[in-house]
């Protein structure tokens, strides 16, 4: 329903109905006899306003009686306690009643009461007669709630004042500066990612279209002491590996890999089956052939395999097969040293491996990107060394232990060749060795070091120890002698000799020919526990040699203070004392080198890759005898393969003095004697000037190695002295007297 308009209506002819105050409307014609008089204010809108609960109008009676027509009454409805319209029309009459509007009755009479109200209907007009306009309905005066409040007057309403029109060049200068904005803050992202931040974006997604191709160093090689000879070194091979994720058929593959690699075909399929890395992705590599011939490659990819290639490799070579393997050790299919000189010297010979980083396509474009983003790092090849091994007397002194040593089963045996003068080691031998170019087939014991691991309780070549302490010290002299009985007393240990003397007096010299234990157990009487240990130590005994080879045992020499009585007896005769053979060789050598000991070393020098030599650091040498009495102690050392009946005379040398001495001992594995005995040999020549001093120690679980120490010493010497064309010595050795 449209609202209602707050200006009054307006009859057919334009005149405002119930604006009339009392009198004739303006601009009307004066009414007609015939026509019905109606009071004012009855039947507009003040009409409504003043309408009350009761329905009735100020006037009780009816219509006025000369009007000739029934005026109809509204009457109240029973059921009606107060007027439903009062709210609303008091708030469209300012809150007040239409009995106080100006000119009305109400008003002027000042009345006080509500008036009621009374409805005028008139008759319907015929068709034939002219409209006649009705009169707005009258509502009589109210008098007002309260006389003492004057009437409110209606607020004036004041039009809306119209909004002000926008600024349109403000508008448009505002959007135009907004804009700028909006494109300066783009182009300056746009700088800083084409200037600034593009090596990191364009190196996030790299990864995902690069490949990367390990370009391994050369491993450096291991030469001889000739620098020429290579006792180990690389060749250029490839590897076969296989893409599981493009094997189409993998026991067809494996069936035509196995001939030529020498793999069961069963191998080949296992590798070549799909697996996932641990980041959850499809493996793409998985070598199936390490150190593969080139010829051999080149016939594999002219199968033509899906998901088979070959890339370039190294195989690490032995040109000796067995030749100083358990000194040279062996490396791992990635050229990593693993045992031996390989392991030690890993960080020399490895160098630096490279890479190929190069941009590829994907799926069946999988190849480099011509002018694609490539970037190639240069392996930088390792060093190579320099051994103080003579390869040629290697091989002898080598093939002369195993040669010696099938004489007996099941015994492990050790040979060592030093130079006495400068400590260099020029051949180190083990029985049994093994094949380092296929190490893995071999037994662990077999590929270790013997001269270096093999620790022994020397037995009676301890006691030149004994007797250069003395000798040093002024306790004997090289013309002593004194009685020595067959046996002497220690503890609740009986010490004997093999020759025995029978209470005669007995020089030194008959006493080391004839290894006399009680002999040397008196002249240790005599040095005394304390300077017997102090001579141990500075003959090398107790610590490691730092010859270079990884794992070497470092011996152990008993405290004075854990000596027990026995021990004055089993010290100074070369037991509860732990050795290697590589020990007692460099403890012979200072003997040789007339009391100056020179640490043994197996390193001469290294080769850079660019050809530039660096001698190995200079060993470590102390004075241990003095000249006089390293001669003193030599002669008397002579007697052992010169006197008649003496311990070493199988270990003689045609036309050569030598100065040495036997022992027997036993073997001890983490401190436990194991079965058997240990037989060796240890000797220099020529004795008047020593240039070479060898070692050989016998395991022998079943005995006998006393047969086999001495006469492979005389080859091992033999060879050695001619091989470096040594002089025979011009003057024979001296006679000695045992029993003077």
């Amino acid at each position: 329903m449209p609202p209602r308009s707050e200006e009054p209506r307006r009859d057919a002819e334009g005149s405002r109905r119930g604006s009339s105050r009392g009198g004739e409307q303006r601009g009307v014609p004066p009414r007609s006899a015939g026509e019905r008089d109606v009071e004012p204010g009855i039947g507009g809108i003040s009409d409504a306003r003043a309408y009350t609960p009761r329905g009735r109008s100020i006037r009780e009676g009816g219509a006025p009686s000369g009007t000739g027509r029934a005026e109809q009454r509204r009457t109240p409805r029973s059921n009606r306690s107060q007027d439903p319209f009062r709210p609303a029309l008091q708030v469209l009459d300012g809150g007040r009643g239409t009995a106080g509007r100006p000119g009305g009755p109400a008003r002027r009479n000042g009345g006080a009461g509500r008036a009621t109200v009374t409805r005028a209907v008139t008759d319907r007009t015929p068709r034939d007669e002219p409209p006649v306009t009705a009169p707005r309905r009258r509502v009589a005066a109210r008098e007002p709630r309260r006389a003492d409040r004057p009437p409110p007057r209606r607020p004036s309403r004041k039009p809306p004042r119209p909004p002000k029109l926008a600024d349109s060049g403000r508008r448009l200068r505002l959007g135009t500066a907004l804009t700028l904005a909006l494109f300066v803050a783009v182009g300056v992202r746009l700088v800083v990612l084409q200037a600034v931040d593009t090596p990191a974006y364009a190196d996030g997604g790299l990864a995902d279209r690069t490949r990367t191709v390990q370009l391994p160093a050369p491993r450096g090689a291991i030469f001889d002491r000739s620098g020429e000879a290579a006792l180990a070194h690389s060749v250029e091979a490839r590897y076969v590996y296989a893409d599981p994720t493009r094997v189409v058929d993998i026991a067809a593959t494996a069936r035509a890999l196995s001939p030529l690699l020498g793999i069961p075909a069963s191998e080949l399929a296992e590798k070549m089956k799909p697996r996932k890395r641990i980041n959850g992705v499809d493996s793409q590599f998985e070598y199936l052939a390490r150190g593969v011939d080139i010829s051999r490659a080149k016939e594999i990819m002219a199968l033509k395999l899906p998901g088979i290639a070959t890339h370039r490799d190294e195989r690490r070579e032995v040109p000796g097969g067995d030749l100083a393997a358990n000194l040279i050790g062996f490396t791992s299919p990635d050229m990593v040293g693993l045992e031996g000189l390989e392991a030690r010297f890993d960080d020399l010979l490895h160098g630096e491996d490279g890479q190929r980083v190069f941009e590829v396509g994907l799926g069946d474009l999988a190849a480099p990107i011509p002018g694609g983003y490539s970037r190639t790092t240069k392996a930088k090849p390792g060093s190579s060394v320099v051994l103080t091994v003579d390869r040629d007397l290697q091989y002898m002194v080598q093939r002369i232990l195993s040669e010696r040593m099938q004489q007996v089963q099941g015994s492990t045996g050790a040979a060592v060749v030093l130079d006495a003068r400068t400590g260099e080691v020029l051949a180190q031998a083990s029985h049994p060795t093994y094949n380092a170019a296929k190490p893995f087939p071999s037994e662990p014991t077999d590929r270790e070091d013997a001269a270096t691991s093999f620790i022994v309780d020397p037995g009676s070549v301890h006691k030149p120890i004994t007797f250069g302490a003395a000798l040093q010290e002024g306790v004997i002299t090289q013309e002593t002698s004194f009685p020595v009985a067959n046996a002497i007393r220690k503890g609740d240990t009986w010490f004997r000799d093999t020759h025995q003397a029978d209470g005669r007096r007995m020089s030194v010299a008959g006493m080391m020919a004839y290894s006399s234990n009680v002999g040397t157990i008196q002249i240790a009487d005599k040095l005394g526990a304390e300077r017997l240990l102090d001579y141990q130590r500075r003959f090398g005994l107790g610590k490691p040699t730092e010859v270079g080879m990884p794992g070497e045992a470092s011996g152990r020499l008993l405290p004075v203070q854990e000596w027990s009585d026995s021990s004055h007896g089993s010290v100074p005769i070369g037991h509860s004392v732990d050795a290697t053979p590589l020990q007692m060789a460099a403890a012979y050598a200072a003997i040789a080198n007339d009391g100056t000991y020179v640490q043994p070393h197996l390193l001469k020098e290294t080769i850079a890759p660019d050809g530039k030599r660096t001698p190995a650091p200079e060993p470590e040498t102390r004075q241990v005898l003095s000249p006089d009495n390293a001669a003193a102690l030599r002669t008397i050392m002579e007697a052992v393969t010169t006197v008649d009946d003496a311990t070493g005379l199988a270990a003689a040398v045609p036309g050569y003095r030598v100065a040495g001495k036997t022992g027997t001992g036993w073997r001890l594995v983490d401190g436990k004697k194991q079965p058997g005995e240990v037989a060796s040999f240890i000797g220099m020549a020529p004795a008047e000037n020593p240039r070479y001093v060898i070692a050989v120690f016998v395991h022998s679980p079943s005995g006998g190695g006393g047969q086999i120490s001495a006469p492979a010493f005389r080859e091992m010497m033999t060879f050695t002295l001619r091989h470096h064309r040594v002089p025979p010595s011009t003057e024979p050795a001296p006679t000695f007297t045992v029993f003077p």
